[in-house]
């Protein structure tokens, strides 16, 4: 079943076009990677997959529903984009507490236990402020995944990770697969999306499909 359905997407900011005609096909159940450097369109991507921004031209589907026209966002959607924004003084716990009140759909455990999945403390006082970058990739990962999302995107979230950590964010990814979520992750590096079904590489808006056997080598 296809999860995810762009057509013809394009998208220019004044005279500078970001994205130019994408066509993407994602199916329900796998992880996806986009690789490219800064400013290759990747993060424009997401926002408008995510309904954050909205296309110059062509349409987007996402479990049925054109975004901008069914619906205005997806309706089971776990995100980071750019640098997770969290509150410096608050715990980790204290911070997603306030983010799920938006919605308010998941109890006090659920936050816990989207915490403690990512390895941090959900018991835990210490203020984000005071929280590495890792801790701060590993909280934002949680807070994209604490009300259970058919659909999860995040834009590198291997980013301030040391190897184990990145190694336990590729465990994570995995079991999030095998329970049916659609993954799409975004990185500058190609290792990092090894656990990937399918890689694309992104290069001044254009989007085409990395070989990964290739990419293996």
């Amino acid at each position: 079943m296809n999860i995810i359905e762009l057509k013809n997407v394009s998208k220019s900011f004044k005279n500078e076009q970001v994205l130019k005609d994408i066509n993407l096909t994602m199916e329900s159940g796998k992880i996806y990677g986009i690789i490219g450097k800064n400013g290759a369109g990747k993060t424009v991507l997401f926002k408008i997959i995510s309904g954050l921004v909205r296309p110059t031209s062509g349409s987007i589907v996402v479990e049925g529903k054109r975004i901008g026209i069914d619906v205005d966002f997806p309706e089971s959607l776990g995100m980071i984009i750019e640098t997770p924004g969290f509150l410096g003084e608050y715990n980790a716990f204290d911070n997603l507490h306030y983010l799920a009140k938006i919605k308010n759909i998941i109890s006090d455990d659920e936050i816990r236990k989207a915490i403690e999945i990512v390895g941090l403390d959900a018991k835990s006082k210490k203020k984000v402020g005071k929280f590495s970058l890792g801790m701060r990739q590993r909280l934002g990962i949680a807070q994209a995944i604490m009300e259970n999302p058919d659909l999860i995107i995040l834009d590198e979230p291997m980013n301030g990770l040391d190897k184990n950590g990145i190694k336990d964010v590729k465990r994570i990814l995995l079991e999030l697969k095998n329970q049916g979520k659609t993954i799409i992750m975004a990185s500058h590096y190609a290792e990092d999306t090894e656990i990937c079904d399918m890689v694309y590489e992104m290069d001044g808006g254009e989007l085409i499909i990395r070989d990964l056997e290739q990419s293996a080598m």
